[in-house]
């Protein structure tokens, strides 16, 4: 069996303190929002129980869920993730700012991480993605003479589209001491940037086991009503268009129409930015679906688990990606894959042994793979032993070993920070 892109653990790496840690997300996991950034609080989480950590994860004042204006906080800036300090300031992130809302953010942020500063001393800061925490980090280690590292999760590939952000973007990757990638293209992407190819690593994410693993089929089908017989595709994620639902839809209703009895399962929340749920619902009225499709929200990982369970096929349709955990998941629970070929999708699913992976907006191939997907008597324990080969422990470890090997440069070379050499691809 192939092994999942390369591999670092803590064991091969130099004994050092544990360095003290602050990571900065905007899509941080919050009382109002709490399926944004799940990958992230994972990480953090696992990390957690091996060095000290604390998160700064700054909240918009513009609500665009509700399409209002939120000035009045209805839940405390600083509040407790487990054992984990969260710090949730307001900032201003207007939907057209593009490159500014880096500097918006880090103009925000500043006086938080200094007031911060004064009785957590860190010593490296953790960003996640590279627009706008990644720029914003840059700005903060210049300020308080502390090494960086970016972790690229997808959303760079179209901000890179952009002249001003692709500027932006390149300059805070050439200076973060590490740059971690969730998958080999967006590593790619960041060489092409500049960046050292020696300083970039690709780290994709893990599940959690206890969570993730095959369900009693039958049961996992009763719960979820579905009806002896009929085949079940589910789909995840937010109701946006990039993720493809509607893709999905079209793809159902033609295998419907061919004599398949199958039914569609879409488990996703409103995006922070786009609602595109009134248009998925029409498209299902127009196609006369509404008896097989169902819209379930945004649903527990515990849920989520027995869904994927439950089902025959899981299938993504999406246009980008970075490292599409619920994939991972699907394939965690022993459900076979159909997905495009976007983001880490190819390594996840690297033998039609797991599924099948499809061109990205070929509806016609999608539609024949769920087809021949529905009847492919998969091996599910197969696939199940391949989706948990990787966990947040493991990945807590090898991020471990890269902040370790970032604070030993940083002392190394103290007194010269942040005036060290630029790294940069050679010509």
């Amino acid at each position: 069996m192939a092994e999942w892109p390369p591999s670092r653990t803590a064991a091969n790496m130099t004994a050092t303190s544990k360095p003290r840690i602050l990571t900065l997300s905007t899509v941080y996991p919050s009382p109002i929002e709490s399926e944004l950034g799940v990958f992230v609080q994972s990480r953090v989480r696992y990390l957690a129980r091996r060095t000290e950590i604390k998160v700064l994860a700054p909240v918009p004042i513009i609500n665009y869920r509700r399409h209002i204006l939120q000035f009045r906080r209805n839940f405390p800036e600083r509040s407790y993730d487990e054992l984990i300090e969260v710090i949730r300031p307001r900032w201003f992130y207007p939907p057209g700012g593009g490159a500014l809302n880096a500097a918006f953010l880090f103009l925000r942020i500043v006086w938080s991480v200094a007031r911060l500063s004064r009785k957590y001393r860190f010593q490296v800061i953790d960003a996640h993605f590279a627009h706008p925490e990644g720029v914003a980090a840059a700005l903060l280690s210049w300020i308080f003479h502390c090494p960086f590292t970016v972790t690229m999760r997808g959303n760079e590939q179209v901000h890179t589209q952009h002249t001003f952000r692709r500027l932006t973007i390149g300059w805070a990757l050439r200076r973060a001491e590490r740059v971690i990638a969730v998958a080999e293209n967006l590593r790619n992407l960041a060489i092409n940037l500049g960046v050292d190819a020696s300083h970039v690593i690709t780290i994709p994410n893990g599940i959690d086991t206890e969570i993730f693993h095959p369900h009693d089929r039958r049961q996992s089908r009763a719960k979820c009503c579905v009806l002896s017989g009929a085949k079940l595709i589910v789909s995840a994620g937010h109701l946006i268009e990039l993720k493809g639902h509607h893709r999905i839809i079209n793809a159902l209703r033609t295998l419907i129409d061919s004599g398949i009895d199958v039914e569609l399962a879409i488990a996703g929340g409103r995006g922070r930015a786009e609602d595109y749920e009134p248009a998925l619902r029409q498209q299902i009225s127009e196609h006369k679906l509404e008896t097989r499709v169902r819209m379930l929200g945004h649903l527990d990982r515990e849920a989520l688990a027995n869904l994927l369970s439950a089902a025959d096929v899981f299938c993504l349709a999406s246009s980008r990606e970075g490292w599409p955990n619920v994939v991972h998941e699907a394939l965690a629970c022993g459900t076979p894959v159909v997905a495009t070929r976007v983001g880490g999708v190819p390594q996840m699913i690297p033998s039609q042994q797991y599924g099948i992976v499809v061109p990205v907006d070929d509806e016609i191939a999608l539609t024949n793979a769920l087809s021949r997907a529905l009847f492919t008597p998969w091996d599910r324990h197969l696939i199940a032993s391949w989706g948990q080969t990787r966990s947040w422990e493991q990945v807590a470890a090898e991020i471990l070993s890269i902040f370790e090997e970032v604070r030993a440069e940083f002392d190394r070379y103290r007194g010269a920070y942040p005036l060290l050499k630029r790294r940069k691809s050679p010509a």
